[in-house]
């Protein structure tokens, strides 16, 4: 009789998601200043964060673009 050949099976690769990086107070501090008033892009990159993790915390937060910006930007 012939012999089967075992075939290895392939790990299934999980991903893990990166744990979130915490907020500090100063962070929060600087978030609150310049919301109203700057590009949520601008912002994110000084605070080496993802535009998407800005808009969330400034979100949860309530804060909001201010009226005076929105028009500069044609928004409002």
């Amino acid at each position: 009789m012939a012999k089967k050949k075992k075939v290895a099976k392939k790990k299934k690769v999980v991903k893990r998601k990166k744990a979130a990086k915490l907020w500090t107070r100063a962070e929060v501090s600087l978030l609150r200043k310049l919301f109203p008033t700057n590009p949520t892009s601008k912002i994110a990159k000084q605070l080496r964060r993802q535009t998407d993790a800005v808009k969330k915390k400034a979100s949860r937060m309530g804060l909001r673009k201010s009226k005076r910006y929105l028009r500069s930007i044609g928004r409002a």
